[in-house]
């Protein structure tokens, strides 16, 4: 499968434009001083529904022959896919839309897909056979499934954030020397890191996954695909992906990502640092980023570093334990 070229991303764009915001690109003195250095925040969070699936879900879609859709529209997801599906499909005039979510999955995000029109099929994600999942509602039900991230469409969209972002921080006066991103099946990851490689200056890539859920790491390191051992937990909900894609995992090894794991305590305290120095509100997931910074033992001696917090969408009773935490020493 080979990746979306630059006439592609850049029709994405086109696509893109007029119906997805170009969310803002922000910036703390505070944080800048407690961490040494600049942190630019490309504010995913504030997109339609609260995450930059959008992005993908509205590229994928609007591509769509209505017809082919007619028998219904299927997407699995943790919650932020799911919401960006029901809401370009009911903006597009396609459904029904049905979301297969895990039993687990965030109160908030099952209650948000919802309302924007879809019916919610829960699972369990411990004993469901996902791949086997979907080719009963593709196969046997006749729906046609949007997927989350393993895509040239959704792999295209994704670039975009980093191709504004990069946009955004040479209108400030900023030159980025790195971009850090969440990732879980890669795909966020993929397109920036395609968008980066494309800068006249490129910039290289960090992919950061909760500890536990480090396959991307691990499989760039050996140089293939490497799934997550089960068993394990996290808070970052939106990032439990169980391998990453094929697609996804041949972009980034091949543009050279790196990849590292963080502790749910960071996470934690990054959701509290959005809050602190931004008044944003982030899920556990797209705090990932700015985590890796805040556990960083030397700070960012003097670097600029662009991060994006990808998504909103958390319980309140998860946010509230976070945001009343203190936030640990700067290093």
């Amino acid at each position: 499968m080979q990746p979306p070229g630059a006439e592609e991303r850049a029709q994405a764009a086109t696509r893109l434009r007029g119906v997805l915001l170009e969310t803002p690109l922000l910036e703390s003195e505070r944080l800048n001083d407690r961490l040494g250095g600049r942190v630019l925040v490309k504010a995913e969070c504030l997109q339609h529904t609260g995450s930059f699936k959008a992005r993908g879900a509205w590229n994928w879609l609007s591509q769509l022959d209505p017809t082919a859709a007619a028998g219904g529209i299927v997407a699995l997801s943790s919650g932020n896919h799911g919401q960006a599906v029901a809401w370009a499909a009911r903006r597009l005039g396609l459904g029904p839309v049905t979301i297969l979510m895990p039993v687990d999955a965030p109160a908030a995000k099952v209650a948000r897909t919802r309302a924007w029109g879809a019916v919610v099929a829960a699972y369990d994600r411990t004993s469901v056979d996902r791949a086997a999942l979907m080719r009963h509602w593709v196969e046997e039900r006749r729906h046609v499934m949007v997927p989350a991230f393993d895509d040239r469409r959704i792999v295209a969209a994704t670039s975009t954030i980093a191709t504004e972002a990069l946009a955004q921080a040479a209108a400030v006066g900023a030159t980025p020397t790195q971009m850090v991103v969440a990732c879980s099946g890669g795909g966020l990851a993929a397109g920036c890191a395609l968008a980066l490689a494309a800068h006249p200056a490129p910039v290289p890539l960090l992919a950061v996954e909760p500890e536990g859920f480090d396959d991307m790491g691990r499989s760039l390191a050996a140089g293939q695909r490497l799934a997550n051992a089960p068993g394990a937990t996290t808070i970052c909900d939106a990032l439990l992906s169980p391998i990453s894609g094929e697609l996804c995992f041949g972009i980034n090894h091949a543009e050279g990502t790196r990849a590292q794991a963080v502790p749910d305590h960071l996470a934690r305290a990054a959701m509290a640092a959005y809050f602190e120095y931004f008044g944003l509100v982030v899920e556990p997931g797209g705090a990932l980023p700015l985590a890796a910074l805040l556990g960083g033992p030397e700070g960012l001696r003097g670097r600029t570093v662009l991060i994006v917090a990808s998504g909103a969408n958390t319980d309140k009773a998860v946010w509230l334990d976070a945001v009343s935490q203190d936030l640990p020493a700067a290093a």
